[in-house]
């Protein structure tokens, strides 16, 4: 049964500039129920804690947490790519991003119930210039949900 129509918690989080602790006690402490990891590399050596193949343990042991891996929400390789070469504006940045999702339907594809006491994951240490945010914004205005949305930093 779909609860579009209820109030929910989200939360965003990214895990550069924090330590394990840090990472996983903010989590614990805003009771998140679901990792949504919508990163486009989560498997590199630099994802340290958070990479792909040790986040379900770390989330089940520590914070009674399931994880989703949810590539549906990541930017295209070549649209990151030149942002991060500052070949792209974040403006422009942004706009392609929303496009992109928009062309891929998450909105109607993607299941509301996931996000229910659900943290997007990315990389970037603050949310201003991260796609999470802009993930988050753009499902919250599509789906009519009055998403309550807190930036875990």
């Amino acid at each position: 049964m779909k609860r579009e129509n209820k109030a929910m918690q989200v939360a965003t989080i990214g895990f550069t500039g924090k330590d394990a602790q840090t990472f996983f006690d903010l989590l614990k402490s805003t009771k998140v129920r679901t990792v949504l990891d919508i990163r486009l590399n989560n498997t590199s050596q630099l994802a340290g804690f958070a990479k792909k193949q040790d986040l379900p343990y770390f989330l089940d042991k520590l914070c009674d947490a399931a994880y989703v891996e949810m590539p549906e929400l990541a930017p295209e390789p070549d649209l990151f790519r030149r942002y991060q070469a500052k070949q792209l504006a974040w403006d422009d940045f942004t706009a392609e991003y929303i496009e992109l999702i928009a062309k891929r339907r998450v909105e109607s594809n993607l299941d509301v119930d996931l996000f229910h006491s659900a943290c997007l994951l990315c990389s970037e240490h603050l949310p201003h210039h991260c796609h999470r945010r802009l993930a988050v914004e753009y499902l919250n205005s599509q789906w009519n949900s009055r998403m309550t949305i807190t930036h875990l930093s």
